[in-house]
This record gives structure tokens, C-alpha cells and sequence, in this order.
């Protein structure tokens, strides 16, 4: 799809009533039934959580990792083309966390826009600002910084004071980062943000600074993070949100030996359940 990736996830929030992006991490000895154990079955699981909920979201976003560790990259493939065949109106991001300068970005780029033709990939700014120039050469795509991400060991960096002038205390560096990206960095308008759930305030911190910009939030359902606190924090009529669940949707009924309908439907239901969580926890007026 053409269109630029934050038009299309303001476009799909608006049309399914969401906030929701539900995580595709297929792990084959979570799948249900026969299929148990099976990475062959990689598509047709991630297909059918798809099929479920495409109605539901804001967003899809595959995990790279969990494709490539089964050697599965072409079933990535086919659930790329699929989900743009059945929710051409859903953005997809890749989350794929890549970050390396020069030729070799030019290569991660291709792979996320050309191969997998995805709307948008997650990155990180860690080598600086010509790590990301290459992405950049793909007009309307959507890249997603990390910023102060939902695992605890994310505070080893991310919470470190940078030196500030005059002896002053600095920014702490997630801090920094929110800056670069709602600033000079964001020179085509095609930048966003990564911030864990279970940070709350850090959330609203990076909003304070990047005020307009796309928060990509994991870390509801399995990491705990809570929603209400998250959509309190982050949502602005002019920041979109986008928040992301993927166990507590993917793996919401596949205990026993239930069939693809009977899964999809329990992912269904968890999926609808968040997306209401969200949107109830969105201020009025």
C-alpha cells in the first residue's frame, strides 16, 4: 500500500475503533492441537490470528526472530502478502530492532520495504543518526525508534544521565532521544517512538517531548503493563498510540487439542477485550 504509514495507522485506528497492534510470535510448541511443535504450521496459525482479529486492530506486527530462528522467512513472505490481501487498510510493522550504518542498512532496508514490504520497522538509534538515513530514502515508511523499552535491563542505558552544560545535570538518554526524534532527526516527518507499558511515566515523559509523534507501546497482557495507565499517558488527539499484545491474543486458547476456529476465536476474544480496555481508557472531550 502507497500510503504513508501514519495516515494509514490514523486511518485504521479510526475505521476499527482501535489502539490494538497484536504481536505475531509464532512459537510452534505453543501451537494447538496437531499442529503442536510444527514450524510448517507458522503460517497457517498467524493466518488464521489474522483472519480473527484483523478487524480489531490498529496494526499487525510480525517478530522477524521467530520466523528466522525456524527458518520460516518464507512464511514471513506469505503472511506479509496475506495480510495485505485480506486488511489492505492495517499497517504492518516489522519489528525487526535492526541498527548498523551504511551499505549494510541499505540491505536492512531492502529487506524490510522490498522483501517483506512492510509499512514500517522498528530500529535502533544507537549508532546515531546515519544508521537511520538509509530507511529514510523510502518515503512514507514508517521508522520506530527504540526509546525507553518495556524489559527491565532497558534502565542499564536508557536511564543514564547524559553531562549536561555548565556542570548542570543532562538528560537521562531515553530523554535525548525523544528530543533527536521529534527534532532535527525527523526530517521527513517519518519517525516514531518505542516505549514499554511498563514505564507509565516514562510514557508520558516522551509524549512531553515528542508530542506529535507515532508511541509504538508493548508490554500489556504477558509483561504487565497496565493499559488504562498507558492510554492516560500516551494518548494525544494529535500523538497516536499504538499498543501492543501478543501471548496474552496469540496464545489465548490453544491449551488442548482445539482445531484452528476454536483458537482463533479465544484470540479473538482477548483481542477484543484489550481493544475496549484501550479505547474506555481514552479521555473524553
Amino acid at each position: 500500500m502507497s500510503a504513508d504509514f501514519r495516515a494509514q495507522l490514523v486511518a485504521a485506528q479510526a475505521t476499527n475503533q482501535s489502539m490494538l497492534c497484536v504481536g505475531l510470535d509464532p512459537e510452534p510448541s505453543k501451537f494447538p492441537g496437531a499442529w503442536q511443535g510444527d514450524p510448517s504450521r507458522i503460517f497457517d496459525f498467524c493466518a488464521a490470528i489474522v483472519d480473527a482479529t484483523k478487524d480489531l486492530v490498529c496494526a499487525f506486527k510480525p517478530q522477524i526472530a521467530y520466523f528466522a530462528a525456524q527458518r520460516a522467512e518464507d512464511q514471513l513472505e506469505r503472511l506479509m502478502a496475506h495480510i495485505r490481501a485480506v486488511a489492505p487498510q492495517v499497517p504492518v510493522i516489522l519489528d525487526a530492532k535492526r541498527g548498523d550504518i551504511g551499505a549494510t542498512a541499505e540491505q536492512y532496508a531492502r529487506e524490510a520495504f522490498e522483501r517483506y514490504r512492510a509499512d514500517a520497522v522498528t530500529l535502533s538509534p544507537f549508532m546515531g543518526l546515519d544508521s537511520i538515513e538509509p530507511y529514510m530514502k523510502w518515503a512514507g515508511k514508517g521508522l520506530i525508534l527504540l526509546c525507553r523499552t518495556s524489559n527491565p535491563g532497558g534502565s542499564d542505558l536508557q536511564a543514564q544521565r547524559l553531562a549536561g552544560a555548565d556542570g548542570q545535570p543532562g538528560s537521562l538518554l531515553y530523554e535525548h532521544i525523544a528530543r533527536l526524534a521529534a527534532g532535527d532527526w525527523n526530517r521527513g516527518g517519518q519517525l516514531a517512538l518505542v516505549v514499554g507499558a511498563t514505564f507509565p511515566a516514562e510514557v508520558a515523559r516522551v509524549r512531553e517531548l515528542a508530542p506529535t509523534l507515532p508511541l509504538l507501546i508493548p508490554g500489556i497482557g504477558a509483561q504487565g503493563g497496565d493499559a488504562e495507565a498507558t492510554v492516560r499517558a500516551g494518548w494525544r488527539p494529535e500523538g497516536p498510540i499504538v499498543v501492543s499484545s501478543s501471548r496474552a491474543v496469540l496464545y489465548a486458547g490453544t491449551q488442548g487439542e482445539q482445531g484452528p476456529a476454536r483458537f482463533a476465536g479465544a484470540a479473538r476474544h482477548a483481542a477484543l477485550t484489550a481493544r475496549e480496555q484501550l479505547q474506555q481508557a481514552r479521555p473524553r472531550g
